[in-house]
């Protein structure tokens, strides 16, 4: 058998010993010098990946969506409770009007989600667990003006009684929180509407 000077010069679909290894050890040269099936799909798949995860990625980029102020309560709510009982501390959770921003502290370690203030001048106030303090009239809506600097959420689980005042431009709204869960308080409905 003569020796094969390159591998253009081997002979197409045909099972050969190759040169310089092992007489044991063969190549299979296919006709043609295509890619496999295998090959284009693990292309194919690869590139559907990169497709996917730049398309969820710049969509997070454009998109529009702004968390919502009780949304943003929420996450501090939560974080101001997850503090407390991790730290075994007592933690304080107020609003910082300059900053528009909820800050919780524990006296050593501090925390802070800020409100997204696209949709107009955002504002939350914390007031007493009972309705019915100073009333006051804004912009067409009743307002209570009876103010609590900052609310308390404990080690075990539960918070001060205290309801929260949203203000988004020129609407208001509260939810009353249960001291026990702090979550929201159910309202009670008449019966028959």
């Amino acid at each position: 058998m003569s020796k094969v000077e390159s591998r253009e010069d081997l002979p197409a679909g045909r099972i050969i010993p190759t040169a310089g290894l092992r007489p044991s050890i063969f190549i299979f040269r296919p006709e043609g010098r295509g890619f496999t099936l295998l090959e284009i799909l693990l292309v194919l798949a690869l590139i559907g990946l990169i497709g996917a995860l730049l398309a969820a990625g710049v969509a997070r980029v454009f998109s529009n969506d702004h968390p919502a102020p009780e949304d943003v309560f929420w996450q501090a709510c939560r974080s101001a409770q997850k503090l407390a009982s991790l730290s075994e501390r007592e933690v304080s959770l107020g609003f910082d009007e300059k900053g528009k921003k909820l800050v919780w502290s524990n006296g050593l370690e501090t925390d802070e989600a800020s409100f997204d203030a696209t949709g107009g001048a955002v504002g939350v106030q914390f007031l007493q667990a009972l309705k019915g303090g100073n009333l006051i009239l804004v912009a067409g809506q009743v307002v209570e003006t009876q103010e609590v600097p900052r609310v308390m959420f404990y080690p075990d689980g539960t918070c001060t009684a205290f309801r929260v005042q949203f203000r988004v431009g020129a609407n208001a709204w509260q939810l009353a929180i249960d001291p026990w869960t702090c979550a929201p308080v159910l309202e009670k409905t008449e019966k028959g509407t």
